[in-house]
């Protein structure tokens, strides 16, 4: 089953007094690349929601978000004073060092909107609290999936469109072949007729060498190839396990045989398909880049 890496879940939920906000979106990443945004005394947690973040998703460039949204004021909340007149002195040193007419009444509007200010009488996060934002951090990643599914649907849709069309374009390709070797027959003996006179020709020979030539140019593996290819390409998009990445490796198959058939061909109708088949493929190559 295709799956997109975009997708995005959400929860919330109130432990506490304290009120969260867990918002865990996706995008394509050819590996997996973790952003976390967490309230500072969170951090001893980073790595297991790292962990289990990486667990359920496996790739994709993935943020999360954990906000507080609120605190009671029964937990005495204060301002972190010297964090305060710290970050105050650094903007004004900066302002200062840049030649930066910026009043104080500016900086320090500035300075209010700054992380880690606002501090409780406690800044510990609790076994309690842990664990029901494990719980509602499982019912934003199951969001996530169902959007990945969802998203993954309309992928496969579109994707399996070219690959049948690819398939209807290879099976046109047999109307032509006759009218091929023909052509290439008839080129063959009027430049041997233009180089060497018939007296000088060994007709069985030359009729060896013309079947050996056309045998050359004969595009029946290439054909079977690329049929089982594409066979193997609607099957293995059907199968239960992650397929981003394998279906990814056919297509680069379906793409050498298209590629060989064209080289062959030496017919104008037969180019225009393998044209077609090279246009569809590019399409579906740009829609795999957000499969899982």
């Amino acid at each position: 089953m295709i799956k997109s890496m975009t997708g995005y879940g959400k929860a919330n939920c109130e432990c506490n007094n304290h009120q969260y906000t867990i918002e865990i979106k996706s995008l394509n990443s050819k590996q997996s690349d973790i952003n976390i945004r967490i309230p500072q005394f969170f951090k001893e947690k980073e790595i297991a929601i790292r962990n289990l973040l990486n667990n359920k998703l496996v790739r994709g460039k993935i943020e999360c978000s954990i906000r507080m949204e609120n605190e009671s004021t029964e937990k005495g909340n204060s301002i972190n004073k010297n964090l305060f007149k710290e970050y105050f002195r650094q903007l004004k040193t900066i302002s200062e060092e840049l030649g930066s007419k910026v009043d104080d009444e500016t900086i320090f509007k500035s300075v209010v909107r700054l992380p880690d200010l606002l501090r409780t009488g406690n800044d510990e996060l609790s076994d309690e609290e842990w664990k029901m934002l494990e719980i509602k951090m499982g019912e934003a990643l199951s969001q996530l999936e169902s959007f990945r599914v969802q998203e993954g649907n309309a992928l496969s849709e579109d994707i399996i469109y070219r690959i049948d069309s690819i398939y209807s374009l290879l099976q046109k390709i047999p109307a032509f072949e006759d009218e091929r070797m023909q052509t290439i027959k008839e080129r063959l003996q009027k430049n041997l007729a233009d180089s060497v006179s018939s007296e000088n020709v060994d007709l069985n020979r030359f009729e060896q060498e013309i079947i050996y030539y056309l045998e050359k140019l004969d595009i029946t593996e290439e054909k079977i190839r690329l049929a089982n290819h594409l066979s193997y390409f609607k099957s293995t998009s059907e199968e239960n396990d992650l397929s981003g990445k394998k279906l990814g490796f056919i297509t680069q198959e379906i793409g050498r045989e298209i590629n060989t058939i064209g080289s062959k061909a030496s017919h104008t109708e037969i180019q225009k398909i393998v044209v077609q088949m090279k246009d569809e493929l590019e399409k579906i190559k740009e829609q795999l880049m957000n499969v899982l």
